[in-house]
């Protein structure tokens, strides 16, 4: 088969690689028909995630079709059309039954991580019966395709972590993939002001269609001097970090109020600097996380029923072949006006 296959920092290549086989009663062999490149898989491609090493198989985002299961999955048959979940369960360890799958002692994060993800013709899903999800009939495959990872990551790690609530004012900080997640699922709350800091105009544009009520360009304009503006300078309730460098932190420490949540959704490759000379007399919570997911079956019936639709988040498409090229256009999203991509196995 054909997959993404990492070679060291800034060296990933489309090649033959053995098509994997089943290792464990619960897994399964799952055909790709959609995948899409993550912010993650740019981090790794920079160096910032040592773990992923050569000849690892890259993503961990998918639908497809599956092939074939092991002896032990009960939920799921050949045939079966399936959403992969960037995050692999075993249900059973300490972490799961916590609901803190993220953690999971024989899973987590692994796919396009510690083992061979999904930007392939083919995947392996470890505990198939609690990695993977029927994908609806009449579901759109695009949104579908959301659900992965950008969708609940948005969800669960901004907007649930922030404790967004009715009336609140928040911020969120990155109009990327993510931050659109959770601008999408913020609403879900109906907080009074939603404001988008992005330095990308054509993005700030995008927000305000998927329901930013105010827009905020840092290159053009003091992000805390329009903050106290619209608060009447007490700052935002919430404020969501959705890129993981160190000015986009240092922005929602500077804009967030008394009694108020950040919510590092970021990757973060280098350290920060957290300013408690500043916070430790503002009552704020800060919280970090790596999704999930719990939260997708919740999301997959609000895609169903069209209250959210993440599909408008896909701005560009390709064949799964010419991977290499999608990635130069993800990669200069601002130039390409790219928001997600979607690759297609046909």
């Amino acid at each position: 088969m054909k997959a993404l296959v990492y070679h060291g920092p800034s060296n990933a290549k489309w090649e033959e690689k053995e098509a994997p086989k089943l290792l464990k009663p619960s897994d399964a062999i799952v055909r790709i028909v959609k995948t899409t490149i993550c912010g993650t898989d740019l981090h790794i491609l920079k160096g910032d995630v040592p773990a992923v090493t050569d000849g690892r198989t890259l993503g961990h985002e998918g639908i497809g079709i599956i092939e074939e299961v092991g002896t032990s999955v009960q939920q799921f048959k050949k045939g079966d059309k399936v959403i992969i979940s960037c995050i692999t369960a075993c249900g059973s360890c300490s972490y799961c039954k916590k609901s803190l799958y993220a953690h999971c002692k024989d899973g987590g994060w692994i796919l396009g991580h510690k083992i061979d993800g999904t930007q392939a013709e083919y995947v392996r899903i470890p505990h198939a019966d609690n990695s993977l999800y029927h994908l609806p009939e009449g579901l759109d495959e695009e949104s579908a395709l959301m659900l992965s990872d950008i969708l609940p990551t948005g969800f669960e790690i901004g907007v649930l972590n922030g404790q967004v609530q009715p009336g609140q004012t928040v911020a969120i900080v990155g109009a990327g993939p993510i931050g659109m997640a959770a601008l999408l699922t913020a609403q879900f709350y109906a907080p009074g002001r939603i404001i988008m800091v992005d330095t990308d105009e054509s993005r700030l544009e995008t927000a305000k269609r998927f329901g930013a009520t105010d827009t905020i360009n840092p290159a053009k304009q003091d992000v805390k001097s329009v903050i106290d503006q619209l608060t009447d300078g007490v700052g935002v309730d919430v404020a969501i970090e959705c890129v993981g460098v160190e000015p986009t932190f240092a922005i929602c420490q500077q804009i967030i109020a008394p009694g108020g949540h950040i919510a590092n959704v970021g990757v973060h490759g280098k350290s920060v600097e957290l300013h408690l000379e500043d916070l430790w007399i503002k009552n704020i919570t800060l919280t970090t996380g790596l999704v999930n997911t719990s939260s997708t079956p919740m999301l997959l019936k609000s895609c169903c029923a069209k209250t959210i639709e993440p599909n408008k988040l896909v701005t560009h498409h390709f064949a799964l072949n010419d991977i290499e090229q999608a990635y130069k256009v993800f990669g200069h999203a601002a130039q390409e006006k790219a928001m997600k991509v979607v690759l297609s196995n046909s």
